[in-house]
C-alpha cells in the first residue's frame, strides 16, 4: 500500500514536470529571444535559490546542534567526529551513486566556459548539493559558496541546453545561476552580479548585465523571504569610517595580501600531497579526516564554515571563542585570546585542504572571509593590548574578509561590495576600497592568476584578462589539424614526393620511420628547383631533401604555446606529435580562421 502512495507522488511530480517542460517549449515560441531570456533567468534563480536554502539550512542547524551537544550535554568530540562521518559520508556517496567521480571547484565553470562552450553535465545539478551538505553540513572545514556556483551555473547551463539556446546564452545562464548562488547566500545582488562579471565572464556587453542583474535579484529576493536571517552572514550594527585609522587599513591591506598568498600556497601543498598518495577511497578519507578532527579539537572553530564565529568576533565578545576549548581558562587574557586566534587563522588553510584533499567537497570563499576576519581582529586587537585607542575591532574584522577574498580570487570589486553588502550600509566603504585594492596589488604582485585559476591557467584551459589569449584557448585543436596527406616513409622515392605534391595543396610534408616516429620534413618551396630537374629527381634520395623542423606541436601545447612556435619557426605549417608519434599537420591559416569564428561566438549581446 505505502509503495503504491510512493508511486502515485513519483508519478505526479514527473507529470508536473512534464507539463511544465511543455509549457516553457510553447512561451519559447510565442516571446521574443530576449523575453524568454529574461524569464529563463529567472527561472536559474529561483532555483538556484532553493538550493542555497537547502544548503545553507541544513549546515546551521548541524552547527546548532553540535553547539547544543557541547555546551549542555559535555561531549567535546562530537565537534572532531562529526566531520570524520560527513567526508566518509561524501566519498560513499561519490563512489556509490555518482560513478566514483565528482568535479570540484568553481574553477570547472571556468573550464566550462573557455572549453566547453558552457555546457556542464547534468549531475553538477544535484550532485553538488548533496556532497557539500555531507561536507560542510557536518563540520568539514570548508565552505558551500563555490558548490552553491557550480549548482547555479548547472542549472543554467542544463536549462539552455534543453531548450537549445545558443552558446552565447548558454554562456549567459550559466552567468545568471552564478550570480544568483552568490546573491542569494548572501542576500547581496551587487556581490552577485560583480561575481558573475568579475570572475566567470571575462567579456561581457552591457545588455549582458540586464539577464545578470534579474538573476542576483531573484536569487535574493527568494533567498530573504524564505530563510532566517541568523542563517546568512550577516551584521545588523551599523559601522562608521574614522580617516585617522588610514594607517592601519592600508596595513591590513598589506597584511591580507601576504596572508592570501600563505593561505593559496599552503592550500595547494596539501592538495599536492595527496595528490601523489597511492591510497584511495576510504582509506585516502581517513588519513584526512583524522589530522582534520585533531585540529578541531584544539581549534572548535575550524568547525564548518564558521561564520557564527566571525559574528562572535564582531559583536565584541571574542572571549566565548575560548569556550570548551583547552584554554577556557584564559577567557579573560587578552594576549592569549590574540595568539589563539593568530594560530586559528594560520592552521585554517591545512583545515580546508584536509577537508577538499581527502575527499570531502566545498570550496574557499568562506574559509577566506573567515581567516580575513581573524587577520582584521588580529591587527586591531594587538593595537588595542598595546594601548592604542580609538581602534575599531569590529571594523578591522569586517574589513579584513574583504583584503582576504579581494586576495584570493582576485575579486576586488566582488569584495567590496560583497561586505558592504552583508554589513547593511556602505559606510566602511572607503577603508573597504584601500584594504581590497592594496590586497589585489600585493596578491597580483606575487600570483598573476587566483587560486582557482591558477592550474587551468598554465595550461591555457580557462579565460584570463587577455582577450586574444581567452579566444585562442577555446578553439578546439583537433579541428585544425590536416590528418589527411599521408607521410613518406626513407623507403620511398622522390618520384612519391611528385605524386604527393600533384594530388595536394599542402607544401610540406612528414617523413617517418616505421614506427612513426618523425624524422624530417620536405618543404616544397625549398626542394623546387631539384624537383624540377629530371635528373636531379632521378638520383636523389629523399633523405637529401628532408630537413629537421625548427619546431614540433605537440597535442599537449596550448593554441597560444603553438602560435608562438609559428613565429619561432617562421612558418605557415608544424608537425604534430601525439604521444611521440606523428599525427598530422597544424596550420596557422586554419587557426586564424577558427579565431575569427569563435570571436563571433564570444560576443555576449
Amino acid at each position: 500500500m505505502q509503495n503504491r502512495k510512493v508511486s502515485k507522488v513519483r508519478l505526479f511530480f514527473r507529470n508536473s514536470l512534464r507539463r511544465l517542460e511543455t509549457l516553457f517549449f510553447i512561451l519559447k515560441n510565442l516571446l521574443s529571444e530576449r523575453h524568454f531570456m529574461y524569464l529563463s533567468c529567472v527561472v536559474v534563480a529561483i532555483s538556484t535559490a532553493f538550493a542555497v536554502i537547502i544548503l545553507k539550512s541544513f549546515a546551521h542547524n548541524v552547527f546548532l546542534l553540535a553547539t547544543y551537544v557541547n555546551k549542555y550535554l559535555k561531549l567535546p568530540y562530537i565537534n572532531s567526529i562529526l566531520p570524520v562521518v560527513g567526508i566518509l559520508l561524501t566519498v560513499w556517496v561519490v563512489k556509490r551513486l555518482l560513478d566514483g567521480k565528482i568535479e570540484k571547484g568553481s574553477s570547472r565553470i571556468l573550464y566550462a566556459v573557455a572549453k566547453k562552450g558552457g555546457i556542464m553535465p547534468r549531475k553538477q545539478m544535484y550532485s553538488q548539493i548533496i556532497t557539500s551538505s555531507l561536507t560542510v553540513g557536518l563540520g568539514g572545514s570548508a565552505g558551500l559558496e563555490s558548490p552553491i556556483t557550480i549548482t547555479g551555473a548547472a542549472f543554467g547551463s542544463n536549462f539552455a541546453q534543453n531548450y537549445k539556446l545558443s552558446q552565447k546564452d548558454r554562456i549567459l545562464l550559466l552567468a545568471c545561476g552564478v550570480a544568483a548562488g552568490i546573491a542569494a547566500a548572501f542576500n547581496a545582488p551587487i556581490a552577485g552580479v560583480l561575481f558573475a562579471i568579475e570572475v566567470v565572464l571575462t567579456d561581457v556587453a552591457i545588455t549582458a548585465f540586464i539577464p545578470i542583474m534579474i538573476s542576483a535579484a531573484t536569487g535574493a529576493l527568494v533567498s530573504n523571504i524564505v530563510i532566517n536571517e541568523e542563517v546568512l552572514l550577516s551584521f545588523k550594527d551599523q559601522y562608521e569610517f574614522d580617516y585617522h585609522n588610514i594607517p592601519y587599513y592600508v596595513l591590513i591591506g598589506l597584511l591580507a595580501g601576504f596572508v592570501s598568498l600563505y593561505h593559496a600556497r599552503t592550500f595547494q601543498k596539501v592538495e599536492a600531497h595527496f595528490e601523489k598518495l597511492r591510497i584511495k577511497g576510504y582509506r585516502k578519507a581517513l588519513y584526512g579526516a583524522l589530522p582534520l578532527a585533531g585540529l578541531i579539537f584544539v581549534f572548535p572553530m575550524l568547525f564548518g564554515e564558521g561564520y557564527e564565529t566571525i559574528k562572535t568576533l564582531a559583536n565584541d565578545t571574542p572571549q566565548e571563542l575560548l569556550d570548551n576549548t583547552i584554554l577556557e581558562q584564559f577567557r579573560d587574557n587578552g594576549w592569549v585570546l590574540l595568539l589563539f586566534v593568530g594560530a586559528t587563522m594560520l592552521v585554517k588553510a591545512y583545515a580546508t585542504g584536509l577537508t577538499l584533499a581527502s575527499g570531502g567537497n566545498g570550496g574557499n570563499f568562506a574559509p577566506s572571509l573567515f581567516v580575513g576576519s581573524y587577520l582584521g581582529f588580529l591587527v586591531a586587537k594587538f593595537f588595542t593590548l598595546l594601548g592604542f585607542e580609538n581602534i575599531p575591532v569590529a571594523n578591522f574584522t569586517i574589513v579584513g574578509m574583504a583584503g582576504i577574498l579581494s586576495g584570493l580570487f582576485h575579486a576586488p570589486l566582488t569584495a567590496m561590495f560583497l561586505i558592504g553588502e552583508i554589513t547593511g550600509g556602505y559606510g566602511l566603504m572607503v577603508p573597504l576600497m584601500i584594504v581590497s585594492s592594496v590586497s589585489f596589488a600585493v596578491s597580483k604582485q606575487f600570483e598573476k592568476h587566483s587560486m582557482d585559476v591558477k592550474h587551468l591557467a598554465a595550461k591555457g584551459q580557462v579565460f584570463t584578462s587577455d582577450k586574444d589569449k581567452n579566444i585562442l584557448s577555446g578553439i578546439d585543436i583537433l579541428k585544425v589539424i590536416d590528418t589527411e596527406v599521408q607521410p613518406l616513409t626513407l623507403n620511398q622515392k622522390t618520384e612519391d614526393l611528385i605524386s604527393l605534391i600533384a594530388t595536394t595543396p599542402q607544401a610540406q610534408f612528414a617523413v617517418i620511420d616505421d614506427k612513426r616516429k618523425l624524422i624530417g620534413v620536405i618543404d616544397f618551396e625549398k626542394v623546387r628547383p631539384i624537383l624540377f630537374n629530371a635528373f636531379q629527381v632521378k638520383y636523389t634520395p629523399l633523405a637529401d631533401l628532408m630537413t629537421v623542423p625548427a619546431e614540433v606541436a605537440c597535442m599537449e601545447d596550448s593554441i597560444e604555446m603553438i602560435m608562438d612556435k609559428f613565429d619561432i619557426s617562421n612558418t605557415d605549417y608544424l608537425p604534430l606529435i601525439k604521444e611521440d608519434r606523428y599525427y598530422g599537420f597544424i596550420s596557422k591559416t586554419k587557426i586564424l580562421e577558427a579565431y575569427r569564428t569563435k570571436l563571433k561566438e564570444m560576443l555576449i549581446e
